[in-house]
């Protein structure tokens, strides 16, 4: 993986898999942007509970029978059946046991709205756990250009085709519910197409118990990763109600979307190229400290900002029903760095031959953040997001203590990024209240005050974080300009304007040696 630690298979791929999400992040932005003026919370907020049902619904019903073609390093057409008619056996009946669970799960949510779109989403359970096999093929072919093309297409159809059309004409959460089903059978139908496989049944084979194992690890991971992931929405759907959790979910939908670039574009590729080193533990190493350091510098003053600016972005975006959702938002926003760090900390455990550390060692946060929210969700949304980011810190610092111990990482290997990242976020939130106090001296003479403000907020933001990397590059540090340079070579001249610069992309050639214990 780079120029010793990434090779350009791996790069074209983190490369289209940037293009894909960063395509399908505006797509989806600017439907539920939509969606949620025409719609309202409440209405949002009866299809979070759906939703919640239904990600719970597909951990289960996958069991991981797909996510184990991506981790073999050779494959078969048995290997690739047996994952198949497994995948379908327990789609189908996960898809059975939601319809008829529904009725308790709506009762439980004090909910009657639900009932019913916990029914129809069921469906999705069997569409989705069909398409998983076609999509993990192609992820682990590092066809990423196939993999973007299916997910921007999908939801395009889905949301845009038929869900804002649906919700324009009146029809409520069943607009949602369409659009949602729609995405799933799209993707279902495009995986395969791209990507076709054997679908002749294998119930057992020779090597079945290696898949099995290998399917017990991911299921356990993803019923621990679900919990933390949802246990936020789900008590809050609880202790609250529907509006609550409409508004709630809508600014933690806002607030991962750049989070979803990110991590979105990373974890599958790191995955799915690290599988490749999974003996080459140096290499392995080098690419992971890369990619947290170019997370910290780059990510901490994005996030800053953004938090510093969220009541503003929620007032410009969806209007006055939604002011409540800009507190949560700003919450979110400071703790989502270490969502990030989390989930590119992850693919070091699967390559290192730890699995079972992910799920092992955040049981004891569940436990924690399920104790905390049962004590404090029902205080109020800014509470329960006060409780969400704090999982999402502690879950940061657990998963990656794990990964620097698998590595034989020390934890100093990365503060220098780390400080680098607080100066420039502090800079940054400077530019911010400069922008918004300007705004505020103008308001007199614009009426859009909001818009004002986001904008002077924005740009000042950016000159005050961006303006002395422009000048002195070598700022950036070792790892974030390796990254750029090996990602973005165009930016070579602009990097190369001090000596410093220069000696620092080095690595592109000859990569340093990192701290090990």
């Amino acid at each position: 993986m780079s120029t010793a630690s990434l090779s350009r298979p791996g790069v074209a791929a983190v490369k289209w898999s940037v293009l894909a999400t960063g395509a399908r992040m505006v797509l989806q932005l600017g439907a539920q942007v939509l969606l949620a003026r025409t719609l309202g919370p409440e209405v949002f907020g009866v299809f979070a509970i759906g939703l919640v049902v239904l990600t719970f619904a597909s951990f289960v019903g996958g069991f991981g029978f797909s996510w184990s073609l991506m981790q073999r390093q050779s494959l078969c057409d048995e290997d690739i059946r047996f994952a198949w008619t497994w995948q379908l056996l327990t789609g189908l009946m996960t898809m059975l046991a939601v319809f008829a669970l529904a009725p308790p799960m709506a009762q439980y949510f004090r909910e009657p709205r639900a009932e019913w779109v916990i029914q129809c989403l069921s469906v999705a359970c069997l569409l989705q756990c069909a398409a998983a096999p076609a999509t993990y093929l192609l992820q682990r072919d590092l066809n990423f250009r196939a993999v973007g093309l299916v997910q921007v297409g999908s939801y395009a159809l889905g949301y845009v085709a038929v869900g804002l059309p649906l919700a324009l004409n009146g029809a409520g959460v069943a607009a949602l519910v369409a659009a949602w089903l729609v995405q799933a059978g799209a993707t279902l139908v495009a995986s395969y197409a791209l990507k076709p496989h054997p679908v002749r049944l294998l119930f057992w084979y020779p090597d079945a118990r290696a898949a099995m194992g290998m399917g017990q690890a991911v299921f356990w991971t993803n019923l621990v990763n679900w919990s933390l992931n949802n246990l936020d929405r789900v008590l809050i759907g609880r202790l609250l109600n529907a509006q609550a959790l409409g508004l709630y979910n809508v600014a933690y939908n806002l607030a991962t979307l750049p989070n979803s670039l990110l991590l979105g574009a990373l974890q599958p590729a790191f995955m799915a190229a690290g599988a490749r080193l999974q003996s080459d533990r140096q290499r392995l190493a080098r690419v992971y400290l890369q990619m947290v350091g170019t997370l910290l510098v780059l990510g901490l003053p994005t996030f800053t900002a953004l938090a510093l600016l969220a009541p503003t972005l929620v007032q410009c975006l969806y209007g006055p029903a939604w002011q409540a959702a800009g507190p949560v938002l700003a919450i979110l926003f400071w703790c989502l760095p270490a969502y990030v760090m989390w989930g590119i900390s992850t693919p070091v455990l699967w390559n290192s031959g730890r699995p079972h550390l992910e799920y092992a060692l955040q049981l004891p946060v569940l436990l924690v953040g399920a104790a905390a929210f049962y004590a404090l969700g029902g205080q109020g949304l800014a509470v329960a997001a006060g409780v969400a980011g704090g999982l999402l810190v502690l879950r940061a610092v657990v998963i990656v203590s794990a990964a620097f111990w698998a590595l034989r990482l020390r934890w100093n290997a990365f503060l220098p990024d780390a400080t680098r990242g607080v100066c420039l976020a502090a800079l940054a939130a400077g530019g911010v209240w400069l922008g918004l106090e300007l705004s505020t001296a103008l308001a007199q003479k614009v009426h859009a005050q909001a818009w004002l403000a986001l904008l002077c907020g924005s740009l000042l933001a950016l000159l005050a974080a961006g303006l002395p990397v422009l000048l002195w590059p070598g700022l950036l540090g070792e790892a974030t300009i390796t990254m750029l340079l090996r990602f973005a070579p165009q930016l070579a001249p602009l990097l190369h304007q001090r000596p410093a610069a220069r000696e620092l992309s080095e690595p592109l050639a000859q990569p340093a040696k990192q701290s090990q214990a």
